[in-house]
Parts: C-alpha cells; sequence; structure tokens
C-alpha cells in the first residue's frame, strides 16, 4: 500500500512537471536545446546547450576514472588481496565512504582541484572547470563501483573458479576468461546507476564553481579545449531557473523543461543498464 501511494504521488508530481514544461517543449524545443531561445519577458537566451555540454562530459570523466579503477580495485579485493583485518577495515571504510553527504565530496574537489592545497591539481584542471566537476564526481561514485563490483564478483558461482583451475588455468585466465564475464550484468549495471547518479548531483558542482548563469558562446560538442574553462551542467541549470522563477514565471516553464530533459537522461542510462544486464544474462544462460 505504501508502494502504491509512494509511486502515485511520484506519477502526480511528473505530471506535474510535465505540464509545466509545455511552453519549452512544444514547437520552440530545437531552439531551446540549442540555447536560442529568447525569454519573452527578459530578452534573456535561454537553453540547454551549454548545460547538456557539461553534463555530457562530466559523464565522460566519471566513467573514464571512476570505473577503470573501481573495477580493478574490486578485482584486488576480491581475487587477490589476503583475508585479514586490514582488508576487511578497508572494505567497511570504502562502504562508508559511498553513505558520505556529496557535498563533502565537494569540498574535496574545492581543496584538491580548485585551491591547489595539495599538489598543485589546479594547474592541471584549470580551476572551476568541467574537468574538476568530473573528478569530483568520480571519486563520488568510486566507492559505489568497488561495491557494486565486488558483488558481482561474489556472486560467481565457485565452481567456475575450480574447473578453470582444474585445466591448468592461471588466477588471472581465470580471472579473465570465468570470473569477469559472469560478473559483466553486475557491473553494467552498477557502474552505469553510479553515472546516474553522478549525472544528477549539485552541491559538489556548485562547490567546484558550476556557473548559474550563462557562459557566452556554445562550446562545440567535441571541444575539449572548454574542459578547463568555466562550465554548467544541467542540475545547476535547472537550480538557476527555479530561483528566478520566483521574479519571472518564464523561468517556470524553463526549469520544468529542463527537469524532463535531466529525467530523460537518466532514464536512458537506467534502461541502457537494464539491456546490457539482460542481454548479458543471456549470453551467460
Amino acid at each position: 500500500m505504501c508502494l502504491l501511494i509512494t509511486l502515485a504521488l511520484l506519477a502526480v508530481l511528473l505530471v506535474t512537471v510535465a505540464l509545466d514544461s509545455t511552453d519549452q517543449i512544444g514547437t520552440r524545443l530545437w531552439d531551446f536545446l540549442q540555447g536560442t531561445l529568447r525569454s519573452r519577458s527578459t530578452d534573456e537566451r535561454l537553453g540547454l546547450h551549454q548545460g547538456m555540454y557539461g553534463s555530457l562530459w562530466i559523464a565522460i570523466i566519471v566513467a573514464v576514472l571512476a570505473f577503470p579503477v573501481g573495477i580493478g580495485a574490486a578485482v584486488y579485493l576480491e581475487e587477490y588481496a589476503p583475508r585479514n583485518r586490514f582488508t576487511s577495515f578497508i572494505e567497511v571504510n570504502i562502504r562508508n565512504l559511498a553513505g558520505v553527504p556529496s557535498v563533502v565530496y565537494g569540498l574535496v574537489g574545492l581543496a584538491l582541484l580548485l585551491n591547489g592545497q595539495i599538489f598543485g591539481l589546479d594547474r592541471f584542471t584549470g580551476g572551476s572547470s568541467a574537468l574538476s566537476g568530473g573528478i569530483t564526481l568520480a571519486i563520488l561514485v568510486l566507492p559505489i563501483v568497488v561495491i557494486t563490483s565486488g558483488e558481482a564478483f561474489r556472486a560467481v558461482p565457485i565452481e567456475l573458479r575450480e574447473g578453470a583451475y582444474g585445466v591448468g588455468a592461471t588466477k588471472w585466465e581465470v580471472i579473465r576468461t570465468q570470473v569477469l564475464p559472469y560478473a559483466a550484468p553486475g557491473i553494467l549495471t552498477g557502474t552505469l546507476l553510479s553515472m546516474a547518479r553522478a549525472v544528477g548531483e549539485a552541491a559538489p558542482l556548485i562547490l567546484v564553481g558550476a556557473i548559474s548563469g550563462r557562459l557566452g558562446d556554445n562550446p562545440g560538442l567535441f571541444d575539449i579545449g572548454a574542459l578547463t574553462d568555466q562550465f554548467t551542467a544541467l542540475p545547476i541549470v535547472i537550480t538557476s531557473w527555479t530561483v528566478q522563477s520566483g521574479r519571472d514565471g518564464g523561468f517556470t516553464a524553463a526549469a520544468a523543461a529542463a527537469i524532463v530533459v535531466l529525467l530523460v537522461f537518466v532514464l536512458m542510462m537506467n534502461s541502457a543498464a537494464i539491456l546490457l544486464r539482460n542481454r548479458f544474462e543471456k549470453k551467460r544462460g
């Protein structure tokens, strides 16, 4: 019963947001996505191009940094590390890190990547930039990737390992040919869901200097040089327009439309996780 009530409330919320967004998602959708739409009341340009650019590159940075490191750490902890108190201590702390509020990771990113207090990393990231935001969110989701990958490895039947060892396979050959293929559905699901969480985070990006206003010219989709420049992202755009809706009702529709676009983006990643998991499970079966 409680689940039905929760789903009903969520459905009402989604319908309300969708109805509020119809002013932007109607005939002016393409202009809105391109960032060339003009506000009727302030003649200010509105659009999601810059926010979508920032969120897309942040997702790519998270995938490049967090996924290989997280999966590699899970392989070591589950397959190579000895079972002792130190290993248990590490695993407990990884689980604790997964529950740390996202704003704390924003403070870590602020200290490491903007203020240059450690290693002078601000010279590499450009300070307040999409690269800094991506690295910060990669740190945020890294414990989640380690945990979900480790659970996928623990679900591999011991018979697969023993059978491979029985025919003379080395430990790495067992991991590469038996463990990783069997655990792939769980790993993919966990990594894509963690990316969906990263894309929806706003607090860490605010702390590392995401811009709430417009940046000027729209960067090109493959303009890698813009990664070290000032940036914004979809959650920041939504926050900014929601605040401005108090003085200009036109921003209400814009914020609602941006929420719909972000929801579609997140749902696409969640759907991809489910489809890939089912595909790998069929191959495994």
